[in-house]
């Protein structure tokens, strides 16, 4: 397990409190960084149907998950064997049956079958199918978006969670280096991202590292105009830029870091776009404050971007914390303006400055923890525009 299991415990009353405020009698979690939330399950087997189920007023939750996949839940979890429910090979890839059957008969055989039930309209995993068979087999039940419910728990972390981000940051620390050193005029970008990708996973002397949920990002050239851009086998070229985003990761826990390498001497548009996104980072990140709400610290951010007459669509930031793929971010919290969000202690969000500018671009961010009188950075690495 990657946590005691009171913390694992602390999590579940947290959960069901929010259960009680929402009238919802039962939840089905389908994201899977809720259900390591839950229950400690990791395993790559979210590709197909898992869940956790969680009762308002039971002691533990459900791990629903393939018949293959139980030894994991076994393994993983620090839940009791009978906690761990599989549902047959035969709903695998058989349509029109679906694993939801099996799960609509565990609820039936639980008299769960006319409840309040909360599901995860908009988790990634969570098809139609499956909301389809959960009407169609529960037709006394009550079925609901249980709107991000364990997401929003999730949002304030233990120190234990911190602890495991911060080592998280270090591997960042370490992989931006190796990228740093190995992006130069005529290496193929398949190959930087290699070497990267070797960094994030051997971590360092005291731990090691894993996936990260999103691959390492690489938008070169032209290509800084553009998002989420990764590597191909074509060379950098001196004279461009390139932007540079990937993430640590510590038992699931992510800290991203973006920053733009330009190789050769830049063009001075680029210099100064790259130090009013700085300038705007930073605003934000003083305004990262208890107490203040992530409108406030939008509103800073783009204050700064006005003085300069830089237009920005896109939010710059959102929440962050345990991920699986395709993406490390916690979908509650955004760093945009209209997000009354207040910000608490032990909150974390990746704060984001993605600067496009028809057909160049640059690019830098930085995951930061509120504290209990400002923020930190969780990252120690130059923002500036990295020129070699």
């Amino acid at each position: 397990m990657s946590f005691s299991k009171n913390e694992y415990k602390d999590r579940l009353k947290k959960v069901q409190l929010s259960m009680q405020k929402k009238e919802i009698d039962l939840l089905i979690s389908q994201d899977t960084s809720n259900i390591n939330y839950l229950t400690g399950y990791d395993a790559w087997s979210f590709y197909y149907t898992q869940c956790a189920i969680v009762h308002v007023n039971l002691e533990e939750p459900i791990c629903f998950v393939r018949a293959q996949d139980a030894g994991g839940a076994y393994l993983k979890t620090y839940l009791k064997n009978e906690n761990i429910i599989i549902y047959d090979e035969k709903y695998i890839h058989t349509w029109p049956s679906h694993p939801y059957d099996a799960l609509v008969n565990l609820l039936k055989k639980n008299k769960w079958d006319k409840l309040n039930i909360g599901v995860e309209m908009d988790a990634h995993y969570f098809t139609a199918y499956c909301y389809e068979k959960l009407k169609q087999g529960l037709p006394n039940a009550r079925i609901k978006d249980s709107e991000r419910l364990v997401n929003w728990v999730r949002l304030i972390k233990s120190n234990a969670e911190i602890d495991y981000m911060k080592k998280a940051a270090t591997i960042s620390e370490n992989a931006m280096s190796t990228a740093m050193e190995i992006i130069n005029p005529g290496v193929r970008q398949c190959d930087a991202v290699a070497e990267i990708q070797k960094t994030l996973f051997k971590g360092t002397s005291d731990y090691g590292g894993e996936y990260a949920s999103i691959t390492t990002l690489l938008p070169t050239g032209k290509g800084t105009s553009a998002s989420h851009l990764t590597a191909n086998d074509e060379k950098f070229i001196s004279g461009e830029a390139t932007v540079v985003e990937l993430s640590g990761t510590y038992k699931r826990y992510h800290a991203p870091m973006a920053r733009t390498i330009n190789l050769g001497k830049p063009e001075q548009k680029k210099i100064d776009a790259m130090n009013a996104t700085n300038e705007a980072l930073d605003a934000g990140i003083i305004a990262s404050k208890p107490g203040n709400t992530a409108n406030y610290v939008a509103e800073k951010f783009w204050e700064v971007l006005g003085k300069y007459k830089i237009k920005k669509e896109s939010r710059t930031g959102y929440s962050i914390g345990i991920g699986y793929p395709p993406d490390w971010g916690e979908h509650t919290l955004n760093i945009s303006k209209g997000d009354m969000t207040i910000l608490k202690p032990n909150v974390c969000y990746h704060m984001i400055a993605v600067m496009q500018f028809g057909d160049w671009g640059v690019e830098a961010s930085e995951s930061i923890r509120i504290t209990a009188e400002g923020s930190e950075l969780l990252c120690n690495f130059s923002r500036e525009l990295y020129i070699k």
